[in-house]
C-alpha cells in the first residue's frame, strides 16, 4: 500500500489518481462529500480538526474493510 498525505487542495486526489491508473492498482479516496464536520471545520478548523479526521479515518476504515477484493 501507498499513503498519499497532505494539505487540503493539495493534489492528492489528482496523484492517487494518476498513480492508479498508471499502475492499475485500486485506489481508496477521503469520503469527502459525506464527512458531516466538514462545514463546521472550515468554520472553525481548531474546534473541528479532531472530528473530522477521526470520522474521515472511519469511513477510510470502512471503505477498505468492505472491499470484497481485499
Amino acid at each position: 500500500y501507498i499513503a498519499v498525505a497532505g494539505n487540503i487542495g493539495s493534489g492528492k486526489t489528482t496523484l492517487t489518481k494518476m498513480l492508479s491508473k498508471h499502475y492499475g492498482w485500486k485506489q481508496y479516496l477521503e469520503p469527502v462529500a459525506e464527512n458531516p464536520y466538514i462545514d463546521d471545520y472550515y468554520k472553525d478548523i481548531p474546534r473541528w480538526a479532531l472530528n473530522m479526521e477521526v470520522n474521515t479515518t472511519r469511513a477510510i476504515i470502512t471503505q477498505y474493510k468492505l472491499d470484497p477484493s481485499e
